[in-house]
């Protein structure tokens, strides 16, 4: 703005700057919200900063209503996400000066929800009743795992409880980022299948019986393809509600043989030998363990105890039982290298480098490395995986279309034939 320049123009370039929405805490631990106009929003930090405010948000002013009105409407449970939250806002106030209380106070305030509010709540009650933070997790160990608990215990014993949290954040975006590019790739071929099938059904349920009018008269003279494809049209409409009430009641038996312990075991050890997705399977979950024992044990919690808590967020039962040799055979004075090279199960690289992290005293280095390795592999997998699916499914569906196209086709110029 120029030095010189009149009220009047200082006046609308002020109206015309866009507004920001801020949430922030000031010097005294008070949470303090509001609005601030500024040409960007680098601007409106630096004005915030300068007036001594910790800022825990700041975002466009439409962009926070909408946010606002999103949060305010729907109450969330407690999931991954809002632990993710949870991590981040009491990283960010710790690292500020605040006290464990405050900052736990603030955090309230600002919880968007009754179910947040309530366990925030009862961890500030914990607190005040002189419980360290670990202790007051340990109530809710469903909500937070092993993992999270023992991380803020390590972090409060050596009294760097901010940059433990600082830490434990980045492993929990990095596993939600691994998790959500996973997903994210398969939505695509999800919505081919499922378009395809329905695609199918229709064809076969309401097109082709369209024809049977015109081929009632033909009995054995129609084509044997023809015949099938309305025999299969036939049985879809006129049996359509019963056929898809006993797949209904398929998948319900499936799903409850899927939960118990011999159908879970019979799944993962199948899934385990899929074409290409089953070694995407076992390098995500040896990952997630490397990550695991890796920020762990960077964090003081020991080899034994980092072992256990990482064997248990691993889903896989196979990958689980061929991991839990670890901890006996190091109790009894083994190398774990030397013990994951006698499951017969990792690869030569898993082993390697855990060996070289053994010999060099940087087992937790080597394990996060090992992690990053077999991430980038994971989405390469699923990548290539997709790659060679989509075109299957595609002509898949192209060719069961053309099969019964083809049958009409045929069916229509033997009733020609018969007429001439």
């Amino acid at each position: 703005m120029p030095a010189g320049a009149p009220a009047w123009w200082r006046r609308s370039r002020l109206f015309l700057m866009p507004d920001f929405t801020y949430r922030a805490v000031a010097g005294d631990g008070r949470t303090v919200n509001g609005s601030i106009a500024a040409d960007r929003i680098e601007m409106a930090s630096r004005q915030l900063r300068q007036q001594g405010l910790t800022l825990l948000s700041l975002e466009p002013a439409t962009a926070g209503k909408v946010a606002a009105a999103v949060t305010g409407s729907s109450e969330k449970l407690a999931g991954a996400d809002d632990i993710l939250a949870l991590t981040r806002e009491l990283c960010v106030m710790l690292r500020a000066g605040l006290p464990i209380d405050r900052a736990l106070k603030v955090m309230i305030d600002m919880a968007s929800g009754d179910k947040m509010r309530a366990l925030l709540d009862d961890l500030l009650a914990s607190v005040k009743g002189g419980k360290g933070l670990s202790q007051a997790l340990d109530g809710h160990r469903a909500l937070f795992g092993n993992f999270y608990i023992n991380m803020v215990r390590a972090g409060e014993a050596s009294g760097h409880l901010p940059e433990v949290l600082a830490r434990l954040l980045a492993y929990l975006e990095n596993t939600k980022a691994v998790r959500s590019s996973v997903i994210s790739a398969l939505i695509y071929p999800a919505i081919l299948l499922v378009v395809a099938i329905l695609s199918i059904i229709a064809m076969l349920g309401f097109v082709v019986p369209q024809f049977e009018a015109l081929f009632a008269d033909m009995g054995d003279a129609l084509p044997l393809l023809t015949r099938w494809v309305i025999a299969t049209g036939d049985v879809i409409k006129d049996y359509g509600w019963l056929l898809l009430l006993i797949t209904a009641i398929a998948v319900y038996f499936a799903r409850n043989w899927a939960r118990s312990e011999q159908g879970r075991s019979s799944l993962d050890a199948r899934a385990l030998k899929l074409p290409l997705l089953g070694t995407v399977i076992f390098k995500y979950e040896v990952a997630k363990f490397a990550r695991t024992v890796g920020t762990l044990m960077g964090n003081g919690v020991s080899l034994l105890q980092s072992i256990s808590i990482a064997t248990d967020t691993v889903d896989n039962t196979q990958v689980k039982d061929a991991l839990r040799v670890l901890e006996p055979a190091i109790k009894r004075g083994q190398r774990m290298s030397v013990a994951l090279e006698e499951t017969g199960v990792f690869s030569p690289m898993v082993i390697q480098m855990v060996r070289v992290g053994e010999e060099s005293g940087s087992l937790d280095q080597m394990m996060t490395e090992l992690a990053q390795v077999y991430d980038e592999e994971v989405q390469a997998g699923v990548k290539r995986s997709l790659t060679l699916l989509e075109p299957f499914l595609i002509l898949t569906m192209g060719g069961t279309i053309a099969v019964v196209i083809i049958a009409i086709l045929m069916g229509i110029m033997s009733v020609n034939d018969l007429a001439i």
